[in-house]
């Protein structure tokens, strides 16, 4: 086949439906229907095989922050290209573009955070978090400190520690999981779980879960609390104000370390730098990915307390972890550019003061609708959930059921959301417009209304 020829779209899903298998994807189903063939991308807009155009709400993966179409990153890639296309960062070498990328991350990061460990993704990043922490605690002379505490419906991941991280039971269930020295306490779900408790009573009740595993387990067998500041592919599981404030009074008590996943909600997406800047969190690792590099490659990695960090230089040895493309110079080169753009145009400052307090004042607005029980967001984050009552959140029958129907008509009528079950959950891109963010809400409308009528409510 010939790189240049043209393709119909049927040819497209022939051939994808023969060779190419897709992540989280029932084939089956896939090769029933057709994938849908995307072909090109402009701003916060997709445009498929067969020429319609769908906002994307969901920034691709949460990842396309400055959003699609950037010359500058595509130049920035092609002039590393060029220069030095790949060399790796074993046998004590080094090369500009890691270098300097690790010094803007530091500088960006909370002060007492200045390394950074480089990976290709969130998952290989939250693999290096296991076997740093560990190495950690053997070099503190606590071996026995292995145990990390996770939360239900937590996702960090879908490597083999990632995915034990994580808290998703069908991952688990696929897969053996969680592999030993991992346990999973309750998540701060308000809306789902909290029942009759009030939201902030709810918060503290989650929270002492932690405390709880401590004390179960005994603070010399655990090693860390690993936590995402807000549960993105869990369903945008905003923790009621009371949570992290209890959280970071029990870490206060033990002398374990705090690892907060920032691969979603890092590089602007809560309106600050990092999550853990707009809840005011003292990280020891902190896991990056997507927005690092606005998903325009892939790229990952760790950024390391100090505290952390001096322990594994100071002691010496050879820290046996690493992987081929960490810190690629091309991938380290667009996310110095994706940087800058965030930096010198103001996104992070605009998405602060201007798109978010717009975002979450007009989807807030979706609460109205007869399907909708609760609607939740922090930043260019949201979340909205379906229910067929919404006094008592009765939950339509055929778990997940609507979330999809809802999720299809959507698209079919050019809007991206995902469905975590039923509960659509949204995350676009940094540079949406108030009138985009208006184009978004009223399609979101809409596709209830037709979700409604399908029914018969």
């Amino acid at each position: 086949m010939k790189s240049a020829e043209t393709l119909s779209t049927r040819r497209l899903q022939e051939l994808d439906a023969a060779h190419y298998l897709h992540p989280f994807t029932d084939h089956k189903s896939l090769g029933e229907r057709g994938a849908r063939i995307i072909e090109r991308a402009d701003g916060v807009y997709l445009w498929d095989s067969e020429g319609n155009r769908i906002l994307d709400g969901m920034a691709g993966l949460w990842c396309v922050n400055v959003g699609y179409g950037r010359s500058e990153l595509a130049e920035a890639a092609y002039k590393q290209m060029l220069e030095l296309p790949y060399y790796n960062s074993f046998f004590q070498c080094a090369h500009p573009p890691a270098v300097k990328l690790a010094a803007e991350i530091a500088a960006l990061a909370p002060a007492h955070m200045n390394r950074v460990f480089f990976t290709g993704s969130g998952s290989e990043a939250n693999d290096t978090v296991l076997r740093m922490v560990r190495r950690y605690w053997d070099l503190k002379g606590q071996p026995g400190k292995k145990t990390i505490i996770s939360r239900i419906n937590a996702y960090h991941g879908s490597t083999v520690a990632g995915a034990s991280l994580g808290g998703m039971l069908p991952m688990h269930e696929q897969g053996d999981l969680p592999i030993p020295g991992i346990v999973h306490i309750a998540q701060p779900y308000w809306y789902g779980e909290g029942g009759d408790m009030d939201p902030e009573e709810f918060g503290l009740w989650a929270a002492r879960q932690l405390e709880a595993k401590i004390i179960e387990l005994g603070e010399d067998q655990v090693a860390a609390f690993i936590a995402e500041p807000i549960q993105g592919a869990g369903g945008v599981i905003i923790p009621p104000a009371s949570y992290w404030p209890e959280i970071k009074r029990i870490l206060g008590k033990y002398d374990i370390l705090l690892v907060v996943d920032e691969v979603i909600c890092g590089f602007g997406r809560t309106g600050e730098w990092f999550g853990s800047q707009y809840y005011d969190l003292q990280p020891d690792l902190m896991p990056i990915a997507k927005g690092m590099t606005s998903g325009y490659l892939p790229m990952g990695g760790v950024i390391v307390a100090d505290r952390v960090a001096d322990t594994l230089i100071e002691h010496g040895g050879e820290f046996f972890h690493g992987y081929t493309y960490s810190g690629h110079p091309v991938a380290a080169a667009v996310a110095l550019e994706n940087l800058r753009i965030l930096r010198d145009e103001g996104i992070v400052e605009r998405v602060r003061t201007e798109l978010a307090p717009c975002l979450q004042s007009k989807i807030a607005r979706l609460a109205e609708h007869r399907l909708v029980g609760e609607v939740r967001g922090v930043g260019m984050l949201g979340a909205i959930e379906l229910v067929r009552n919404k006094q008592t959140r009765e939950r339509f029958p055929d778990k997940g059921s609507t979330g999809t129907l809802c999720r299809d008509l959507c698209v079919a009528n050019g809007l991206v959301m995902r469905a975590v079950g039923d509960t659509l959950i949204m995350s676009p891109p940094l540079v949406i417009s108030p009138a985009q963010i208006d184009e978004l809400v009223d399609t979101a409308w809409k596709c209830l209304d037709l979700a409604a009528l399908k029914l018969g409510v």
